[in-house]
């Protein structure tokens, strides 16, 4: 089969990044891409546009790169597809728990066909042909509840509730869509698909779980430690007091301290946890140093970035070689009953999650101390000093806020992500001295 990459260029704040580029489960999205669909697809184009999708009589998948989707999701598409043998175009129901609930907000990646809702993915057996008729895939959502709170960290239950797909999709278009892949679509649904495995019926699921269980005996460990659930790679060094419950997945040399707790999460190769951090349910992406007791909730790392001693970081999301100093805390609930709301094309619009942490951008500095308010960005190449007005951070911060401007030393932090803006801005500028210079030379000559 061949595949059909349609390339979506729109920046994704506040990493100043299109989507493809971005970490999910400790990848770039293209990559996540092409190895889910490593068993399907043997030839690959990139196209800027649908109008530039080529109309050979060949087998052709063809989606937009914002595009998150899973193994079991896109074995259901093909498979199906393939059984009608005509143009499809992925579609679900508008009452799908999990694309109602976490893809729809803040998402203009659908398009509403009656009670449908039709996404970038489409299947053509025998070449690009008009008019695909909607192919209705299930998520298969399951509502599952992480833990129990008090009534008022809710509006609507007492608990806060997820809507986990089984077969997970989501076009990402908003740096709370990289956590809605990481986290909820990522974490907590290979834990789901893990529980119904161990959970269900049949002879196969209880071989496999006496499999598991004689794992642990001879271990000498907990079933949900055992490395039947908890993958390691090669180095690994971890101190014998250290916690670690599945289903994980750690990478090649990593180190992990004295009383580290870690829980359900996806850690890189290269990394070190040291003594006492506790990770729960968040990906740790390759390079990433975290020293000793930092705290990390539901939270994504991308590449080669430190979180010092003492930080709390809950629901968020902070991009590739960045600092966020010791002392942090990225608080995730509005003290008072108003809904969170993120700025999205412009406007702050809700999020529709009744807890969410913050996001902070590529190659930033954030120094010592910071309390940073629910559901804000700090721009990439930010640099926060710890001073009195910078203590608490209530606001998106861009870069042109951003501490270093201020002193005699801006010139050694670069900017290294501009906005779409600002490299337009930077290419009229070359093209206004270019032709500066062919004047001055013609007028020589």
């Amino acid at each position: 089969m061949r595949k059909i990459i349609v390339r979506d260029t729109r920046q994704i704040a506040p990493f100043n990044e299109p989507a493809r580029d971005l970490r999910v489960m400790n990848k770039p999205l293209w990559l996540w891409q092409r190895d889910v669909l490593t068993r399907y697809c043997q030839e690959e184009r990139e196209v800027a546009s649908l109008s530039q999708v080529p109309t050979d009589a060949v087998e052709t998948l063809v989606y937009r790169d914002n595009l998150f989707f899973d193994q079991p999701f896109i074995d259901a598409f093909i498979a199906e597809a393939r059984r009608q043998r005509k143009p499809v175009r992925v579609a679900f129901s508008a009452s799908d728990g999990a694309i109602a609930t976490h893809a729809l907000p803040l998402n203009n990646g659908f398009e509403k066909h009656d009670n449908l809702l039709l996404a970038d993915l489409w299947y053509y057996p025998f070449g690009v042909q008009p008019n695909p008729r909607p192919l209705v895939i299930d998520t298969q959502p399951r509502e599952v509840g992480y833990y129990h709170v008090p009534t008022y960290m809710s509006t609507e239950k007492g608990e806060l509730v997820f809507q986990l797909p089984l077969r997970a999709f989501l076009p990402i278009e908003h740096w709370i869509h990289v956590h809605i892949a990481n986290v909820i679509f990522g974490l907590f649904t290979v834990g789901a698909r893990y529980e119904q495995t161990v959970k269900g019926p049949g002879m196969l699921v209880f071989l496999a779980n006496m499999r598991i269980l004689a794992r642990a005996l001879i271990e000498q460990k907990q079933v949900i430690s055992c490395s039947a659930v908890v993958k390691m790679g090669r180095n690994v060094h971890i101190d014998p007091t250290a916690m670690i419950q599945g289903p994980t997945v750690i990478g090649d040399n990593v180190t992990i301290g004295a009383g580290a707790v870690i829980d359900a999460c996806h850690i890189g190769s290269n990394v070190t946890i040291s003594n006492g951090c506790c990770l729960m349910l968040s990906v740790v992406s390759d390079g990433c140093f975290l020293p000793f007791r930092a705290a990390l909730f539901e939270t994504t790392l991308m590449e080669n970035t430190i979180v010092a001693q003492n930080t709390c970081l809950q629901m968020c999301v902070v991009g590739r070689n960045s600092f966020i100093g010791a002392g942090s805390t990225f608080t995730d609930f509005n003290l008072l009953p108003t809904p969170l709301r993120a700025l999205y094309e412009g406007k702050l619009v809700p999020t529709g999650m009744p807890v969410l942490g913050s996001c902070v951008g590529h190659n930033c500095r954030l120094g010592s101390g910071l309390v940073v308010y629910p559901a804000r960005m700090i721009e990439s190449d930010v640099v926060l000093f710890a001073s009195p007005e910078r203590r608490v951070v209530s606001g998106n911060i861009t870069f042109e806020q951003s501490d270093h401007h201020k002193t005699r030393y801006a010139h050694l932090h670069p900017r290294l992500y501009p906005r779409a803006d600002e490299i337009e801005a930077e290419k009229q500028l070359f093209l206004a001295k270019k032709r500066e210079r062919q004047k001055a030379r013609a007028g020589a000559g």
